[in-house]
């Protein structure tokens, strides 16, 4: 199994649920101000349900690899079988094989097996790619956060807090090359969606991207739910291309990797200025 090194590992694993979306096409336009971008630091007589957006600090590492985990384990399921309905060749190919069985075997019992064991090799392949990946993210850039995200000019991690704990992370990583950021590893916790914090994740990495004079954000997603689809366009991202058969850092590529795991990935950006 190769892993990508961090440049290259470009995932953007934005788990919002469909309360997160925003409905229709309208977009937020950009704050001009930092205080309508996030709420300050939270200090005496905060309350306790107000989110707050703060910079990633050593003892969060816990919490930030939980939600990490969690939100692409939440990914097998998704990839297996949702995702195959944006999938129309495979469907056919699936369709094919299962009118094959019937015609080599004349087994009605087998037949209808056919497509349990087609989804069951999705549901496999789906795990063993996805956690090959995980592997790769949790042994390069999630393995020291400061090292790669903090500590290098132009690049930020940040969690969301809420009641006390981090609740949903985000990360800015420049790119000199082409003067823009960025985002990625967002993922807010399950357990407290729908509450807007995954907008205002991405609020706070635009932002950064102004205060930093970077020329645009981008960012890369595999996201199946059309939920994270349309908070990236009410933030104001359009999306500027797509593959079908996406590669993901830690898959081999087998013949049966191709049959059972295929995954649209998308491209996104936000011109802030032009060059």
């Amino acid at each position: 199994m190769h892993c990508s090194s961090p440049k290259m590992v470009c995932e953007t694993k934005i788990v919002a649920d469909d309360r997160e979306s925003i409905a229709g096409p309208e977009r937020e336009p950009l704050a001009s101000s930092p205080a309508r971008m996030w709420p300050p630091s939270p200090g005496k007589g905060a309350r306790r349900d107000q989110v707050f957006i703060r910079e990633f600090e050593r003892e969060d590492n816990a919490q930030v690899r939980r939600i990490f985990y969690e939100g692409i384990m939440e990914r097998i399921p998704n990839s297996a079988f949702r995702g195959l309905r944006q999938q129309p060749h495979t469907q056919l190919l699936y369709t094919v094989l299962t009118v094959m069985c019937f015609v080599m075997t004349k087994s009605i019992t087998l037949t209808c097996c056919t497509p349990l064991l087609l989804m069951g090799a999705r549901y496999y392949y789906s795990r063993k790619v996805i956690l090959n990946y995980l592997d790769c993210a949790l042994h390069t850039d999630m393995a020291d956060i400061e090292a790669y995200y903090m500590k290098p000019t132009g690049s930020c991690f940040w969690v969301a807090v809420l009641e006390g704990q981090v609740v949903g992370i985000v990360a800015a990583q420049g790119r000199e090359e082409d003067n823009t950021v960025e985002l990625r590893r967002m993922s807010v916790d399950s357990r407290f969606r729908g509450k807007g914090i995954a907008k205002a994740l991405g609020r706070r990495v635009l932002e950064f991207a102004m205060l930093n004079n970077y020329s645009a954000v981008v960012l890369g997603t595999t996201a199946v739910k059309m939920a994270a689809h349309k908070l990236y366009e009410s933030l104001g991202f359009q999306r500027v291309g797509e593959s079908e058969d996406y590669t993901l850092p830690g898959m081999s590529r087998s013949v049966f990797e191709r049959v059972f795991f295929q995954i649209r990935y998308s491209r996104y950006r936000l011109q802030l200025h032009e060059e």
